[in-house]
Parts: structure tokens; sequence; C-alpha cells
């Protein structure tokens, strides 16, 4: 089978974001609202936004499951407080539950943290534990960044983390690290600070001992691992310099990248710097880059086109198609085993 293990829900019904820029516009006067049970939306119309989009293209390409988590530029952490972000993450995650809960065989989920500016990450662990026992999501996506550019927080290897760390190995799951929306004009959201955050959180964890304090930690950096794979000499160069181990040694048994990259050249880069046990398929459909690439006559995000045409064996397709995400997300490999998959 064929699972991808990065979807957002970019296509949720119009009501979800008519109550969010409420929720924005009474940002000094909460009181009022709008409240939470204003917010009506029908399975039917879950129904509609799925089938018409994400399910529709997942049947044509060929995919057979989907780790499905809210819009990544929803998340904008640095609107508000905690008290908006923990309310606005409770209700786009439960709408990627219902979805799960509507498509069982494609979509599973896979939580937004009602991360804030300053605010200690163990405030983010209510709803996590409720997304992993309640709704049975599979992986959390983290914020490395929740001041929406501006890089406020500490680096991913600051104990500032640990106790989101102490839950993630407590419960065996992964994290995407996935920023949000930039709020500063130097850098284009899904051009420039999605790519920047994927490289800096990868050489935040070069410098560090992270994996010496958490040796099960998983983190999947997407996008390919951004400027990684182009400069993975550079990598192992700066680790021989700061007396690091071998990257292979030292990373990549804790970091996976996936394979968010919409033209041929940047996946066979990919599949041919980074061992393909830590690669895993991925599209982001319906997602940051959503045109036909006029050189190929497909779109973008059909990642699938390019893995089928690089030269991998059938064994390491198997693997990045699905072997590796089956490791890397033990509870969604457990789902799948339930259904007979």
């Amino acid at each position: 089978m064929i699972i991808d293990c990065h979807g957002h829900y970019t296509t949720a019904p119009k009501a979800l974001e008519a109550w969010r820029q409420r929720q924005i516009a009474n940002l000094a006067t909460p009181a009022l609202g709008p409240k939470v049970a204003e917010l009506h939306i029908s399975d039917d119309e879950l129904r509609e936004s799925i089938e018409q989009n994400q399910l529709r293209l997942l049947k044509e390409r060929g995919l057979d499951m989907v780790v499905f988590s809210p819009r990544a530029s929803f998340m904008a952490h640095h609107i508000g407080d905690f008290n908006t972000s923990a309310t606005w993450a409770a209700i786009c995650n439960e709408l990627c539950y219902r979805v799960a809960q509507l498509f069982p065989e494609h979509f599973i989920g896979a939580a937004m943290l009602p991360q804030s500016p300053g605010v200690d990450p163990s405030s983010c662990i209510p709803e996590l534990k409720r997304c992993i026992g309640d709704y049975g999501f599979v992986a959390i996506n983290l914020n490395p960044d929740p001041s929406g550019g501006h890089w406020t927080a500490p680096p991913l290897s600051d104990r500032h983390w640990y106790p989101l760390y102490e839950k993630m190995v407590e419960y065996d799951i992964p994290a995407m690290v996935h920023v949000s929306t930039s709020c500063n004009a130097c850098f284009h959201t899904t051009g420039a600070h999605y790519l920047n955050a994927d490289t800096t959180a990868f050489m935040q964890c070069l410098t560090s001992d992270l994996f010496t304090d958490f040796p099960t930690l998983r983190l999947v950096i997407p996008h390919g691992g951004g400027a990684v794979p182009y400069h993975w000499g550079r990598f192992r160069g700066l680790a021989q310099e700061l007396n690091k181990p071998p990257l292979r040694e030292h990373l990549l048994n804790n970091i996976f990248f996936d394979t968010c990259v919409y033209h041929q050249p940047g996946i066979d880069l990919l599949t041919r710097v980074i061992p393909v046990e830590n690669v895993l398929f991925a599209s982001e459909m319906i997602g940051a880059v959503r045109g036909i690439d006029p050189e190929t006559g497909h779109y973008y995000d059909d990642t699938k086109r390019y893995l089928d045409q690089a030269q991998l064996s059938t064994a390491e397709r198997h693997l990045i198609y699905e072997g590796n995400a089956r490791r890397v997300y033990p509870r969604l490999d457990a789902a799948l085993k339930r259904q007979g998959r």
C-alpha cells in the first residue's frame, strides 16, 4: 500500500475560516465570541469537502492512506494567546477526527498543538493526550517557531521542549516539525519560511545531543528536508568539526524526511543522498503547490510519479511507500493491522 504521511485539511468548509475570522476580530473582547457551539459543519459538508478533493486525488494517484492534520498555515500560533490557540486547535483537531471517522480506510489524524509564543509547551499536553487517547491520532505537528517567523522560541534541542518529548516517547508517536504562517514580511510562508524551518530544525538537532537524552524520539522533517539533501556535505563537515558522530549515527536513527519535493531532480537527489530507510512518501496534497507543471502536464504535488521514475529497487520503493511509515508511526501500523491491512 501507499501511505502519505503529510496531508492537511486545506479544503475544510468555509464556515471554519469564517469562524476563525470572527475569533481574530474579537481578540480584544473575547466575550463577543464566537462561541465554539456557533460553528456548525455537518457530516455531509465534510464528505463533500473531502470526496471532491483529497479523496478524489488520492484514488486517481493510487494512494491508500493519508496522515491527516489541520491546515498548517491556519495554525497561526502567533495570533492571540494560549486560550485562542487552545480553542482553535481543539476545533481543527475535531474536524480531522470526524473526517477520519467518515473515511477510516483513507484518513487518520495527526494533532495540531495549541502552542503560543512564550508559553510552556507542557500546556499542549492535554490536547495531545486527548487526540492520541480519544481520537486515535498517530502523530503530532510541532511548530518550532510559534512566533510566526521571528524565531523567539528556544531551539528544539532546549529543555524547553522536553515535556512534549517525554509525552511523545510515552505514547510512541513521532512529530512532524512544521511551522505555520509567517507574519514576517522577509519570509514567504511556503516558499521560504517552511523550507527555512526544515533546514533550521535539522541544524538544531545536529549541534545538540538531543537524541542522547531521547534515543527513541522520532522527528519527521517535511518538504524533503529543506536544504538538507542538497547540502549534505556541508552538514557532514560541520558535524565533524563539532566532534559529533557521523550523521548516520548521530541523527538518522531519529530524523526522517518526506517526499514533498515537486520535481524529478529533487526526488532523485533526496533518494540518492538520504538513506531510503529515512525517506517517507508524502505529497501534501492539496497543499502549498496546487498547479500543473507545464513541463510535464501533471500536478506538481503528484509525487508518486517521481518516486515511480526514480532509480530505486522494488524493496527500496516499498520502504518509502509503506514500510518506513509503519515503523515511524507505530500507532498507524497498529490501526492498519486492526483493519486487516
